[in-house]
Protein backbone atom coordinates (compact mmCIF):
# COMPACT_ATOMS: atom_id res chain seq x y z
CA UNK A 1 0.00 0.00 0.00
CA UNK A 2 2.52 2.17 0.80
CA UNK A 3 4.70 1.36 -2.20
CA UNK A 4 1.26 2.19 -4.24
CA UNK A 5 1.04 5.84 -2.52
CA UNK A 6 4.77 6.52 -2.94
CA UNK A 7 4.17 5.44 -7.12
CA UNK A 8 1.28 7.50 -7.13
CA UNK A 9 2.74 10.46 -5.53
CA UNK A 10 5.25 10.73 -8.11
CA UNK A 11 3.04 10.99 -10.97
CA UNK A 12 1.98 14.33 -12.01
CA UNK A 13 -1.27 14.56 -11.74
CA UNK A 14 -1.51 18.72 -13.04
CA UNK A 15 0.42 17.38 -16.47
CA UNK A 16 -1.88 14.31 -17.22
CA UNK A 17 -4.82 16.52 -16.36
CA UNK A 18 -3.04 19.36 -18.79
CA UNK A 19 -2.14 17.00 -21.24
CA UNK A 20 -6.05 15.02 -21.19
CA UNK A 21 -7.27 18.75 -21.32
CA UNK A 22 -5.35 19.36 -24.60
CA UNK A 23 -5.95 15.97 -26.43
CA UNK A 24 -9.99 16.64 -25.64
CA UNK A 25 -9.37 19.88 -27.20
CA UNK A 26 -7.87 18.46 -30.39
CA UNK A 27 -10.67 15.84 -30.33
CA UNK A 28 -13.20 18.70 -30.35
CA UNK A 29 -11.41 20.90 -32.85
CA UNK A 30 -11.39 17.74 -35.11
CA UNK A 31 -15.24 16.81 -34.45
CA UNK A 32 -15.72 21.23 -35.19
CA UNK A 33 -13.91 21.25 -38.69
CA UNK A 34 -15.56 17.86 -39.58
CA UNK A 35 -18.92 19.11 -38.87
CA UNK A 36 -17.71 22.33 -40.85
CA UNK A 37 -16.72 20.12 -43.80
CA UNK A 38 -19.93 17.97 -43.87
CA UNK A 39 -22.09 21.95 -44.07
CA UNK A 40 -19.48 23.03 -46.47
CA UNK A 41 -19.85 19.82 -48.92
CA UNK A 42 -23.36 19.92 -48.60
CA UNK A 43 -23.94 23.75 -49.63
CA UNK A 44 -21.66 22.66 -52.86
CA UNK A 45 -23.92 19.69 -53.24
CA UNK A 46 -26.90 22.03 -53.01
CA UNK A 47 -25.49 24.23 -56.07
CA UNK A 48 -24.13 21.78 -57.67
CA UNK A 49 -27.79 20.22 -58.25
CA UNK A 50 -28.94 23.76 -58.87
CA UNK A 51 -26.87 24.50 -61.72
CA UNK A 52 -27.89 20.80 -63.07
CA UNK A 53 -31.62 21.40 -62.93
CA UNK A 54 -30.94 24.92 -64.69
CA UNK A 55 -28.65 23.11 -67.55
CA UNK A 56 -31.64 20.78 -68.02
CA UNK A 57 -28.87 18.05 -67.46
CA UNK A 58 -29.57 14.45 -67.04
CA UNK A 59 -30.49 13.89 -63.26
CA UNK A 60 -29.18 9.95 -63.05
CA UNK A 61 -25.66 11.06 -64.99
CA UNK A 62 -24.99 14.58 -63.27
CA UNK A 63 -25.88 12.89 -59.58
CA UNK A 64 -23.48 10.30 -60.23
CA UNK A 65 -21.02 12.79 -60.89
CA UNK A 66 -21.78 15.07 -57.86
CA UNK A 67 -21.28 11.91 -55.74
CA UNK A 68 -18.32 11.25 -56.94
CA UNK A 69 -17.56 15.02 -56.72
CA UNK A 70 -18.52 15.56 -53.28
CA UNK A 71 -16.92 11.57 -52.03
CA UNK A 72 -13.68 12.42 -53.39
CA UNK A 73 -13.12 16.25 -51.78
CA UNK A 74 -14.42 14.36 -48.32
CA UNK A 75 -12.42 11.45 -48.66
CA UNK A 76 -9.32 13.89 -48.98
CA UNK A 77 -10.01 16.36 -45.95
CA UNK A 78 -10.76 13.23 -43.98
CA UNK A 79 -7.80 11.69 -44.97
CA UNK A 80 -5.60 15.40 -44.00
CA UNK A 81 -7.38 16.11 -40.98
CA UNK A 82 -6.92 12.92 -39.59
CA UNK A 83 -3.25 12.82 -39.97
CA UNK A 84 -3.07 16.11 -38.38
CA UNK A 85 -5.32 14.72 -35.33
CA UNK A 86 -2.83 11.84 -35.33
CA UNK A 87 0.26 13.82 -35.14
CA UNK A 88 -1.09 15.70 -32.63
CA UNK A 89 -2.12 13.33 -30.48
CA UNK A 90 1.49 11.03 -30.90
CA UNK A 91 2.60 14.64 -29.93
CA UNK A 92 0.62 15.31 -26.68
CA UNK A 93 1.88 11.53 -25.17
CA UNK A 94 5.34 11.97 -25.34
CA UNK A 95 6.40 10.92 -28.83
CA UNK A 96 8.58 12.64 -31.09
CA UNK A 97 7.19 13.38 -34.28
CA UNK A 98 10.04 14.62 -35.83
CA UNK A 99 11.11 11.04 -37.53
CA UNK A 100 7.71 10.35 -38.51
CA UNK A 101 7.11 13.78 -40.68
CA UNK A 102 10.94 13.62 -42.44
CA UNK A 103 10.03 9.73 -43.42
CA UNK A 104 6.92 10.96 -44.63
CA UNK A 105 8.87 13.66 -45.96
CA UNK A 106 10.84 10.93 -47.93
CA UNK A 107 8.14 8.73 -48.68
CA UNK A 108 6.21 11.19 -50.20
CA UNK A 109 9.02 12.83 -52.37
CA UNK A 110 9.50 8.56 -53.92
CA UNK A 111 5.59 8.42 -54.65
CA UNK A 112 6.25 12.06 -56.29
CA UNK A 113 8.60 10.77 -58.64
CA UNK A 114 7.10 7.62 -59.29
CA UNK A 115 3.55 8.40 -59.77
CA UNK A 116 3.56 11.91 -60.70
CA UNK A 117 2.05 10.92 -63.76
CA UNK A 118 -0.65 9.10 -61.86
CA UNK A 119 -1.46 12.30 -60.05
CA UNK A 120 -1.33 14.96 -63.09
CA UNK A 121 -4.07 12.60 -64.46
CA UNK A 122 -5.98 12.40 -61.06
CA UNK A 123 -5.94 16.31 -60.75
CA UNK A 124 -7.16 16.64 -64.08
CA UNK A 125 -9.83 14.17 -64.31
CA UNK A 126 -11.19 16.21 -60.62
CA UNK A 127 -11.41 19.03 -62.97
CA UNK A 128 -12.64 17.76 -66.02
CA UNK A 129 -15.51 16.52 -64.19
CA UNK A 130 -15.99 19.59 -61.69
CA UNK A 131 -16.37 22.22 -64.42
CA UNK A 132 -18.51 19.14 -66.69
CA UNK A 133 -16.22 20.01 -69.99
CA UNK A 134 -17.71 16.56 -71.18
CA UNK A 135 -20.15 13.91 -70.18
CA UNK A 136 -20.75 10.30 -71.24
CA UNK A 137 -23.31 10.49 -73.98
CA UNK A 138 -21.02 13.40 -75.23
CA UNK A 139 -19.57 13.14 -79.08
CA UNK A 140 -16.31 14.79 -78.40
CA UNK A 141 -12.49 15.40 -80.12
CA UNK A 142 -9.63 14.94 -78.01
CA UNK A 143 -6.23 15.51 -79.36
CA UNK A 144 -7.85 15.40 -82.68
CA UNK A 145 -9.83 11.91 -82.18
CA UNK A 146 -13.50 11.90 -82.62
CA UNK A 147 -15.92 9.65 -81.17
CA UNK A 148 -19.08 8.68 -78.50
CA UNK A 149 -17.46 9.64 -74.55
CA UNK A 150 -18.52 6.11 -73.31
CA UNK A 151 -16.98 6.78 -69.86
CA UNK A 152 -15.24 9.61 -67.47
CA UNK A 153 -12.70 8.84 -64.55
CA UNK A 154 -10.45 10.28 -62.40
CA UNK A 155 -7.33 8.41 -64.73
CA UNK A 156 -8.58 8.40 -68.43
CA UNK A 157 -11.05 9.20 -70.54
CA UNK A 158 -12.71 6.59 -72.90
CA UNK A 159 -13.91 7.10 -76.85
CA UNK A 160 -15.31 4.92 -79.03
CA UNK A 161 -14.99 6.21 -82.80
CA UNK A 162 -17.94 5.47 -86.05
CA UNK A 163 -15.58 2.35 -86.82
CA UNK A 164 -16.27 0.99 -83.72
CA UNK A 165 -12.59 1.21 -82.50
CA UNK A 166 -12.36 2.34 -78.33
CA UNK A 167 -9.55 5.35 -77.92
CA UNK A 168 -8.36 5.72 -73.89
CA UNK A 169 -6.58 8.98 -73.36
CA UNK A 170 -5.30 9.65 -70.12
CA UNK A 171 -6.18 12.87 -68.35
CA UNK A 172 -3.26 14.07 -67.92
CA UNK A 173 -2.51 14.28 -71.78
CA UNK A 174 -5.34 15.25 -72.76
CA UNK A 175 -4.51 18.94 -74.26
CA UNK A 176 -7.33 19.94 -76.49
CA UNK A 177 -11.05 18.72 -75.69
CA UNK A 178 -14.16 19.81 -77.98
CA UNK A 179 -17.12 19.04 -77.44
CA UNK A 180 -19.35 19.11 -80.20
CA UNK A 181 -22.71 18.31 -78.22
CA UNK A 182 -22.73 20.76 -75.14
CA UNK A 183 -26.31 22.28 -74.51
CA UNK A 184 -26.90 22.15 -78.21
CA UNK A 185 -25.52 20.98 -81.72
CA UNK A 186 -25.57 22.85 -85.07
CA UNK A 187 -25.41 20.88 -89.18
CA UNK A 188 -23.71 23.47 -90.97
CA UNK A 189 -24.21 23.24 -94.78
CA UNK A 190 -22.53 24.48 -97.71
CA UNK A 191 -24.45 23.53 -100.73
CA UNK A 192 -22.69 24.83 -104.29
CA UNK A 193 -24.83 25.61 -107.37
CA UNK A 194 -24.05 26.71 -110.79
CA UNK A 195 -23.35 30.47 -112.30
CA UNK A 196 -26.26 30.66 -114.23
CA UNK A 197 -28.81 30.18 -111.32
CA UNK A 198 -30.31 32.86 -109.40
CA UNK A 199 -28.51 32.92 -105.50
CA UNK A 200 -31.89 34.50 -104.19
CA UNK A 201 -33.85 32.41 -105.55
CA UNK A 202 -31.66 29.49 -104.46
CA UNK A 203 -31.85 31.09 -101.22
CA UNK A 204 -35.66 31.19 -100.76
CA UNK A 205 -36.06 27.36 -101.89
CA UNK A 206 -33.50 26.46 -99.34
CA UNK A 207 -35.15 28.37 -96.29
CA UNK A 208 -38.60 26.88 -97.86
CA UNK A 209 -36.75 23.44 -97.24
CA UNK A 210 -35.41 24.20 -93.77
CA UNK A 211 -39.43 26.00 -92.89
CA UNK A 212 -41.07 22.86 -93.82
CA UNK A 213 -37.95 20.56 -92.12
CA UNK A 214 -39.30 21.94 -88.68
CA UNK A 215 -42.62 21.78 -89.49
CA UNK A 216 -41.67 17.79 -89.64
CA UNK A 217 -43.68 15.70 -87.13
CA UNK A 218 -40.37 13.39 -86.79
CA UNK A 219 -37.72 15.92 -87.09
CA UNK A 220 -39.57 19.30 -86.10
CA UNK A 221 -38.83 18.52 -82.52
CA UNK A 222 -34.91 18.00 -82.81
CA UNK A 223 -34.59 21.11 -84.64
CA UNK A 224 -34.22 24.62 -82.00
CA UNK A 225 -34.19 27.26 -84.07
CA UNK A 226 -35.27 28.26 -87.81
CA UNK A 227 -32.86 27.21 -89.80
CA UNK A 228 -29.99 30.46 -90.83
CA UNK A 229 -29.46 30.98 -94.25
CA UNK A 230 -26.05 33.09 -94.12
CA UNK A 231 -26.34 33.65 -97.77
CA UNK A 232 -23.58 33.48 -100.32
CA UNK A 233 -19.99 32.37 -99.01
CA UNK A 234 -17.65 32.20 -101.81
CA UNK A 235 -17.52 32.35 -105.76
CA UNK A 236 -15.45 28.65 -106.11
CA UNK A 237 -13.79 27.47 -109.09
CA UNK A 238 -17.24 25.83 -110.70
CA UNK A 239 -19.95 26.84 -108.36
CA UNK A 240 -21.40 29.24 -106.03
CA UNK A 241 -21.26 28.55 -102.59
CA UNK A 242 -24.26 29.64 -99.93
CA UNK A 243 -24.02 28.88 -96.56
CA UNK A 244 -26.40 27.96 -93.30
CA UNK A 245 -26.49 26.68 -89.89
CA UNK A 246 -29.53 24.34 -88.34
CA UNK A 247 -29.33 24.40 -84.74
CA UNK A 248 -30.64 21.49 -83.06
CA UNK A 249 -30.96 19.29 -79.41
CA UNK A 250 -27.46 17.72 -78.67
CA UNK A 251 -25.95 14.79 -81.23
CA UNK A 252 -28.80 15.02 -83.53
CA UNK A 253 -27.16 17.48 -86.21
CA UNK A 254 -25.67 14.33 -88.53
CA UNK A 255 -29.86 12.61 -88.63
CA UNK A 256 -31.07 16.47 -89.84
CA UNK A 257 -28.65 17.46 -91.91
CA UNK A 258 -28.73 14.35 -93.79
CA UNK A 259 -32.13 14.76 -94.04
CA UNK A 260 -32.29 18.15 -94.92
CA UNK A 261 -29.26 17.62 -98.07
CA UNK A 262 -32.01 15.10 -98.82
CA UNK A 263 -34.73 17.06 -99.33
CA UNK A 264 -32.57 20.10 -100.88
CA UNK A 265 -31.80 17.60 -103.55
CA UNK A 266 -35.32 16.74 -104.40
CA UNK A 267 -36.52 20.70 -104.29
CA UNK A 268 -33.46 21.35 -106.88
CA UNK A 269 -34.28 18.52 -109.27
CA UNK A 270 -38.25 19.91 -109.51
CA UNK A 271 -37.18 23.19 -110.04
CA UNK A 272 -34.18 22.37 -112.21
CA UNK A 273 -31.43 24.14 -110.04
CA UNK A 274 -27.69 22.51 -111.15
CA UNK A 275 -25.43 21.09 -108.76
CA UNK A 276 -22.20 21.12 -110.57
CA UNK A 277 -20.10 18.16 -109.96
CA UNK A 278 -16.58 17.10 -111.89
CA UNK A 279 -16.37 16.54 -115.32
CA UNK A 280 -13.48 14.42 -117.07
CA UNK A 281 -12.39 14.66 -120.47
CA UNK A 282 -10.31 11.06 -121.68
CA UNK A 283 -7.65 10.92 -124.36
CA UNK A 284 -6.17 8.34 -126.20
CA UNK A 285 -2.40 9.56 -127.21
CA UNK A 286 -1.18 13.01 -127.40
CA UNK A 287 -2.57 13.66 -130.95
CA UNK A 288 -6.11 11.70 -130.59
CA UNK A 289 -9.08 13.62 -130.01
CA UNK A 290 -11.43 13.45 -126.74
CA UNK A 291 -12.92 10.23 -126.12
CA UNK A 292 -16.63 11.49 -126.35
CA UNK A 293 -15.97 14.00 -129.31
CA UNK A 294 -14.10 11.12 -131.31
CA UNK A 295 -17.72 8.81 -130.80
CA UNK A 296 -19.59 12.03 -131.89
CA UNK A 297 -18.14 12.50 -134.50
CA UNK A 298 -18.21 8.82 -136.28
CA UNK A 299 -22.06 9.13 -134.82
CA UNK A 300 -22.62 11.92 -137.48
CA UNK A 301 -20.54 10.44 -140.28
CA UNK A 302 -22.84 7.40 -139.57
CA UNK A 303 -26.25 9.23 -139.98
CA UNK A 304 -25.09 11.14 -142.56
CA UNK A 305 -23.90 8.15 -144.39
CA UNK A 306 -27.25 6.85 -143.71
CA UNK A 307 -29.26 9.73 -144.94
CA UNK A 308 -27.18 9.46 -148.79
CA UNK A 309 -28.07 6.32 -148.83
CA UNK A 310 -31.77 6.61 -148.44
CA UNK A 311 -31.91 9.49 -150.72
CA UNK A 312 -30.41 7.04 -153.43
CA UNK A 313 -32.66 6.36 -156.14
CA UNK A 314 -33.91 2.47 -155.93
CA UNK A 315 -32.55 1.35 -159.07
CA UNK A 316 -29.30 2.68 -157.94
CA UNK A 317 -29.46 0.85 -155.27
CA UNK A 318 -30.12 -2.39 -156.73
CA UNK A 319 -27.48 -1.78 -159.39
CA UNK A 320 -24.69 -1.51 -156.45
CA UNK A 321 -26.05 -4.33 -154.18
CA UNK A 322 -26.31 -6.29 -158.06
CA UNK A 323 -22.66 -5.00 -158.29
CA UNK A 324 -21.42 -5.97 -155.28
CA UNK A 325 -22.89 -9.63 -155.44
Amino acid sequence: MELLNEYLGVIEWKAIAQTCFRIVFILFIAWFFKSLLNKLLGRLKTRLHERVQAAREPQLESGKRIETLIMLVRQGAMFVLGLIVGLLFLKEIGVEIAPFLASAGIVGLAVGFGGQNLVRDVISGFFIILENQIRVGDVAIINGTGGLVEEINFRTIILRDLGGVVHIFPNGAVTTLSNLTKEWSAYVFEIGVAYRENTDAVVLILAEVGRKLKEDAIFGPMILEEPEIFGVDKLDNSSVVIKGRIKTVPIQQWAVGREFLRRVKLAFDAKGIEIPFPHQTLYFGEASKPFAVHVLERKKEEEQLGEILSSEPEAVRRDRSGATT
